[in-house]
């Protein structure tokens, strides 16, 4: 495991708050949306001094095909919508749990047993949730 240190190296940016109605955010829920992700959440985590994103989205599919499927598209429509590429994604190999990080947002795509058994909207309850399904 990496030690806490690393978390410094993953600075928020300051300069422009990221909000629910960013074209950045948007572009990320409208591309889980078109490859029909499931059970679309965001956290807000503003609010939450130890968190090291402004964001969680977090999404389900039903096969290992369809998690690397929506995670390549997020980072395909995010990369020709805003110019920007994740700062790391982790996951691929397997496709039971991607994680696209883009330091401000950090983008879950799980399949459902590991969205059940990690629970992180549980987890990160002191944040506010909003549902982003059709």
């Amino acid at each position: 495991m990496a030690p806490l240190s690393v978390l410094n190296a993953r600075k928020k940016s300051t300069t422009v708050r990221l909000t629910r109605n960013s074209k950045f955010f948007k572009t990320i829920i409208k591309a889980i949306q078109d490859k029909k992700g499931e059970h679309i959440v965001s956290l807000d985590l503003h609010k939450i001094p130890e968190a090291v994103a402004d964001f969680f989205v977090i999404c389900q599919a039903t096969s290992a095909v369809q998690v690397k499927a929506i995670s390549d598209y997020v980072e395909e429509q995010v990369q020709l919508s805003c110019n920007e590429r994740p700062y790391k994604h982790e996951g691929y190999k397997t496709s039971h749990w991607i994680l696209i990080d883009y330091i401000s947002i950090v983008v879950h795509v799980m399949q459902p047993e590991t969205r059940k058994f990690y629970k992180l909207e549980d987890m990160w309850s002191d944040a506010a949730l909003a549902g982003h399904d059709e």
